[in-house]
């Protein structure tokens, strides 16, 4: 595959999202332009994450903007408290919810607690808060649902399976589990990650294994389904960040 079709690839699957070093920055402004007017609010940790659950909903039929379902990337983990505390003054009765990697889920907990959201102490907990937590993270999870034949084809689609076969011949690399490979390739570049963020909740969605944690998100925000959580109130005290 030549390099220009390879990058109109690149750009297809990126195409409504915004890219380069001021991205993460920007993707968060756009999305709280929105909140004001929201009846749900899905605090992820990055971009990656904002494109998996939008690209999922459109492959379930939904229309998020339509639905007035806002989802913002916050940066990073850590910035969880601060933005919990953004938004409690913006509006009472909003749907929260949530999505964070595992190792992270310590930190959504504390966050959650520390501004009066709830009292969460298991991943069930945060769960009936509508936060979900991805095994090991948001990669691994659509790896295993799409598998590594499905991943690999996928790579080989794009014209980057040689790439990756460049990864999994270096010494660091060789021999390692075909999971763990895959994991490192698409961590390696922040617009490989995005895109494949894109591409491979395509392609779990079209082999209907969409991951639980991204699936039981949606349909917890859902309009036309019950609510499983009490309705986000502003906190009686200005917490602060969770840093």
């Amino acid at each position: 595959m030549d390099i220009t079709h390879r990058h109109e690839l690149a750009r297809r699957a990126l195409d409504g999202y915004v890219s380069g070093p001021a991205a993460p920055i920007r993707a968060t402004a756009r999305a709280l332009a929105k909140v004001d007017n929201a009846v749900a609010v899905v605090l992820v940790e990055g971009i990656s994450d904002q494109i998996a659950l939008e690209t999922a909903a459109v492959g379930r039929g939904r229309d998020l903007e339509a639905e007035r379902v806002v989802i913002v990337p916050i940066g990073g983990a850590h910035a969880i408290g601060r933005f919990l505390t953004m938004l409690g003054p913006l509006r009472t009765g909003v749907r929260l919810a949530g999505l964070c990697d595992l190792h992270e889920a310590e930190i959504f907990r504390r966050g959650l607690i520390t501004t009066d959201v709830g009292s969460p102490r298991t991943n069930t907990d945060l769960e009936d808060l509508g936060f979900y937590v991805c095994i090991d993270d948001l990669e691994d999870e659509l790896i295993r649902a799409v598998g590594t034949v499905g991943v690999e084809a996928l790579f080989d689609s794009q014209g980057d399976l040689g790439s990756f076969r460049s990864l999994q011949s270096q010494p660091a690399w060789r021999g390692r589990e075909p999971e763990a490979q895959m994991r490192r390739f698409l961590g390696s570049g922040s617009r490989r990650k995005l895109r494949y963020a894109r591409l491979l909740v395509e392609a779990a969605v079209g082999r209907d294994v969409l991951p639980r944690p991204l699936d039981a998100l949606l349909t917890a925000v859902c309009p036309t389904e019950p609510r499983n959580q009490r309705a986000f109130a502003p906190a009686a005290h200005d917490a602060g960040a969770v840093e």
